[in-house]
């Protein structure tokens, strides 16, 4: 029984190592190019924060695909699994798997995601929050929908798992310290990687810590991220915002990075 056993056993683990092989990780579309018109400009002061919303719509021919189609059915292809990162595979918690409309939630250490993501969903920040060390998911219902936003640790150990969630994201939030533009040459050379991966992902980058002293203006941030190219396909919005420890309410501006984040999901179902 010994022998049969065994090559029943080999054919399974052949199977199985085959389909990993075949895993590709997340590809871009080609399609023809799109001639990108700026359709929104938008500049208010909201609760002391001032934030500039950038949307990008496309003209002239269409492509033979709608992008969010492509975009769609490339992530869900490519979702089983991504190919392991080249660097060695650090110590961290376990994954969370999915459980409804994925955001993404990524920026360098220290750039605030999990404080954000603390008020998101809970509206305010009346407790000591711990630096994410690996993987921390927030869900938020409304209605019919579940959102679960996904944060992964910005630490140079975390950073080879970016984009291996790209794939599963409806929308990318990159999280940038304002405050902080020693750190604006390495923020842009991630940011501009990740979304090599995905030409039409929704992209909302906040650029947090607005109320320290020294914190850059949306514009200054805008121009040192060069987000004119990112793509003309995708939809790109620019908020500035922070979070106060101990605040018992959201500021507005979170409050309307939120509720806009909600949106874009609804809009992508």
């Amino acid at each position: 029984l010994i022998g049969p056993f065994r090559s029943a056993l080999k054919k399974i683990l052949c199977k199985r190592w085959n389909k990993y092989q075949n895993c590709a990780a997340c590809v871009n579309a080609a399609i023809h190019p799109l001639e990108a018109a700026v359709v929104g400009l938008a500049l208010a002061v909201t609760g002391g924060v001032a934030y500039v919303i950038w949307t990008y719509a496309s003209s002239g021919e269409k492509p033979k695909q709608e992008p969010e189609k492509i975009g769609k059915q490339t992530r869900k292809k490519t979702a089983q699994k991504a190919p392991e990162p080249a660097q060695q595979t650090p110590t961290i918690v376990t994954e969370t798997k999915a459980t409804g409309k994925q955001v993404l939630v990524l920026g360098l250490e220290g750039a605030g995601k999990t404080s954000l993501l603390h008020c998101f969903a809970s509206g305010s920040l009346e407790q000591d929050v711990t630096p994410t060390q690996g993987f921390n998911a927030v869900s938020i219902n409304r209605e019919d929908l579940q959102i679960e936003f996904l944060e992964i640790g910005g630490t140079e150990n975390l950073q080879p798992y970016w984009k291996r969630y790209m794939c599963k994201a409806m929308v990318l939030v990159f999280v940038v310290d304002s405050s902080n533009a020693a750190q604006f040459p390495l923020a842009k050379k991630h940011l501009h990687e990740l979304l090599e991966t995905d030409l039409y992902l929704p992209l909302v980058v906040l650029a947090n810590k607005q109320d320290n002293q020294g914190a850059c203006s949306i514009t200054t941030l805008h121009e040192a991220l060069s987000l004119e190219e990112v793509g003309d396909q995708r939809k790109l919005f620019l908020i500035g915002t922070h979070v106060r420890k101990w605040d018992t309410e959201v500021n507005s501006a979170v409050q309307d990075a939120r509720d806009l984040i909600i949106q874009m999901v609804q809009d992508g179902r």
